[in-house]
């Protein structure tokens, strides 16, 4: 595939204006780092949906370590190298993007912020880089592809071949180029975070739900009350090829059931449907890696789903090598967990990732400022992998190796 001409092209770059501070104006003016985005959600978010965005499973040991994994890495640079001419960009199934990461599925992003779903993609289209819709989402993906034609779509397919086919070709209509299966939830993790937040699936009406939503008010004007004005009750649109269940209603636990009879025999069978790039993502063991290659999968994407799933499941970067090595070089390899700073998108892609996706900062950025806090986020991102690339010695992601990396914890 070709590069299409309306591909936006990076932006100037002075890694030397860090100097002079910050020249956004908006919401995001005082954001300086991903991080800041959490922070300044918090204030805008009801107590249950930030909870929701920022939980994991059980005692957060997954997600910890995503965080952990890449704090015991450091980065050797090389000096004298020459680095006027950089260029972050990648090619990912012959698309060629501007910087070396994207978006990753985020479910019932719409409840984060207005047409969230919408927002992510079409922030990620304007800055050249990937963006991946969840398949629990409240947005019809046929809205978003037309919103952002280029969005790879992402599903949670139930083992019933009708069911997948279904939705395969609802999908295939809608003109997605991109499919990714994700595989690593069987059965909903123990998320007993989210329920001490106030979170439930389905929300369960209450005074401390409405509570927490008029202390909020500019999240619940801005985006609840407008979402009910002009699109009704959100639904889970995007689970199989029919709507699916409003987010109040006790049938929403039905529509995420029998995805425990998901194996690699269904692979197959979307491999023998589906035309273009196929990537199935919650690959952490290297066995799984080769399996995955077998069954003619075209990408991979190493995650533990952000600490979601199962807690005390490995953290992606570190058996990324050994995944690297399974997948052979026939298959794009890439990652997501714990990515919150451009030298962590280097230090994957040193490790062997062509390419990265980040989620729960993203999120937290359209929260924050809708599709302009998301460019804010972005450029943020991309201005860090540019000035890491120049202190490493690296005009080009290809040029990163491990020859860039020491284990601190060597002795």
């Amino acid at each position: 595939m070709s590069t299409p001409s309306s591909t936006p092209q990076p932006p100037s770059s002075n890694a030397w204006g860090a100097f002079n501070g910050t020249r956004r104006s908006g919401r995001t003016a005082d954001l300086l780092s991903l991080d800041d985005f959490e922070a300044a959600a918090r204030r805008v978010l009801p107590r249950p949906i930030f909870g929701y965005v920022a939980g994991a499973a059980e005692d957060n040991q997954a997600l910890d370590d995503n965080r952990q994994a890449f704090r015991e890495i450091a980065l050797v640079p090389r000096v004298l190298r020459n680095v006027a001419e950089r260029d972050q960009g990648v090619t990912l199934f012959g698309q060629r993007y501007v910087s070396p990461f994207g978006i990753a599925p985020m479910g019932i992003a719409a409840l984060s912020a207005y047409r969230g779903d919408i927002v992510l993609a079409r922030a990620a289209a304007a800055a050249g880089i990937p963006a991946v819709q969840s398949g629990s989402s409240l947005i019809r993906l046929e809205e978003v592809m037309a919103a952002a034609p280029g969005t790879w779509f992402q599903a949670y397919l139930p083992g019933t071949p009708e069911r997948i086919d279904a939705l395969l070709w609802r999908v295939i209509a809608a003109g997605v180029q991109t499919l990714v299966v994700t595989v690593d939830i069987p059965v909903a993790g123990n998320r007993e975070n989210n329920i001490r937040a106030g979170f439930s699936t389905p929300l369960r009406p209450s005074l401390r739900l409405a509570w927490d939503g008029l202390v909020r008010p500019r999240w619940l004007a801005g985006t609840l009350l407008r979402t009910l004005a002009r699109h009704g009750m959100p639904h889970f649109e995007n689970s199989f090829a029919e709507r699916g269940a409003p987010i109040l209603s006790s049938r929403v636990q039905r529509d995420f059931a029998a995805r425990d009879h998901f194996d690699w025999s269904h692979i197959a069978h979307i491999r023998r449907q589906w035309r273009g790039p196929l990537v199935v993502k919650g690959i952490l063991s290297p066995q799984d890696a080769a399996l995955a290659r077998q069954h003619g999968v075209d990408g991979i994407i190493v995650s533990n789903h952000g600490g979601r799933q199962l807690d005390g499941a490995v953290a992606p970067l570190r058996v990324l090598p050994a995944i690297v090595e399974q997948a052979g070089s026939g298959m794009t390899v890439m990652l997501d967990g714990g990515i919150r700073r451009g030298t962590d998108v280097i230090k994957a892609l040193a490790l062997g990732a062509q390419a990265v996706f980040v989620g729960r900062p993203f999120n937290y950025a359209a929260a924050v400022d809708g599709e302009a806090g998301v460019t804010a986020a972005i450029d943020l991102l991309r201005a860090e992998v540019d000035r890491n690339l120049a202190m490493l010695g690296a005009t080009t992601c290809a040029a990163l190796g491990p020859e860039h990396l020491m284990d601190r914890r060597a002795r």
